[in-house]
């Protein structure tokens, strides 16, 4: 099953993706919340009565078109993962870390599919970084590893934009602020469920910069697994419904390159992952 929030007259609501058109979830079943959060959080049953509300409703009207946001507009988490594929490691000359690496971006920078990426004025090294992203529905401390996959919704393409000049060279290195200005997180188009990705550990991720490939690599060079980092991080705060965790990223980035390629205005860049769609987004200037 696929989801997607989109923008109503009313303010964002969730729909359900079908081959003739989008559904929006509450109209078919009013019982149903109209928010991404809410809707994660009434767990397996809410998600077996959405697939009945997904099946059942007629899709939104063809005359408009349907404005996507992410899918998860606001959510309460956005947590990050550094350095996690091995060829990754390799082409920084870094060793893999023992422990993950994590940071996180502010809610504020998130945006949907087709939304621009914009430049910020207070940097010039605007890198691009394909990631697999992870979208928690049931919430839970402690969480065992090998029970952690039971707390995954389901995940999408996302897209960490980094400003290098103020990760990397900042006194301090400033790896928040450089990753958090508004829009340097995408992710979309859809939230595809579980059930209907299986194994995230085996999914070819790729990215491309106005049509070339800059990274193409797969999930199976994750330093550490999905199960591994959702333990690892509840040991330190609970994860709740529709929090998001962006799982690294693979080589081919643009700072690794010689010379460097950075984002420029004008550029689009899509994330293309295996049995999750592509996220599409243009690159503009901050004005």
């Amino acid at each position: 099953m696929q989801l997607a929030t989109y923008q109503s007259d009313s303010g964002p609501r969730v729909a359900g993706v079908r081959d003739d058109g989008y559904v929006d979830l509450s109209s078919a079943d009013p019982q149903l919340p109209a928010a991404m959060s809410e809707l994660l959080a009434l767990g397996r049953e809410g998600l077996e009565r959405t697939r009945r509300a997904v099946q059942s409703g007629a899709p939104l009207s063809a005359d408009r078109p349907i404005k996507l946001l992410a899918p998860v507009p606001r959510p309460g988490k956005v947590i990050c993962v550094g350095l996690n594929y091995a060829d990754h490691a390799a082409e920084s000359g870094a060793a893999p870390p023992e422990e993950p690496v994590i940071f996180n971006k502010f809610p504020t920078s998130v945006c949907g599919h087709e939304d621009p990426i914009v430049l910020p004025r207070l940097s010039e090294q605007v890198d691009y970084e394909a990631e697999l992203v992870v979208v928690i529905g049931e919430g839970g401390r402690h969480i065992p590893e090998e029970r952690a996959l039971e707390h995954v919704a389901g995940y999408c393409c996302g897209h960490d934009v980094s400003a290098r000049d103020w990760q990397l060279g900042k006194p301090g290195r400033q790896w928040l602020l450089g990753k958090t200005f508004d829009t340097f997180a995408p992710f979309g188009p859809h939230l595809v469920t579980a059930d209907e990705v299986g194994d995230p550990g085996d999914l070819g991720i790729r990215l491309r910069l106005g049509g070339r490939t800059m990274q193409d690599s797969s999930t199976r060079q994750l330093i550490f697994s999905i199960p591994k980092l959702l333990a690892y991080i509840s040991s330190v705060c609970r994860l709740e419904p529709g929090d998001v965790l962006f799982t690294g990223t693979p080589p081919g980035v643009g700072m690794a390159r010689k010379p460097p390629v950075f984002l420029q205005p004008g550029d689009v860049v899509e994330v293309e992952i295996d049995r999750l769609g592509t996220l599409r987004n243009p690159v503009t200037a901050e004005v």
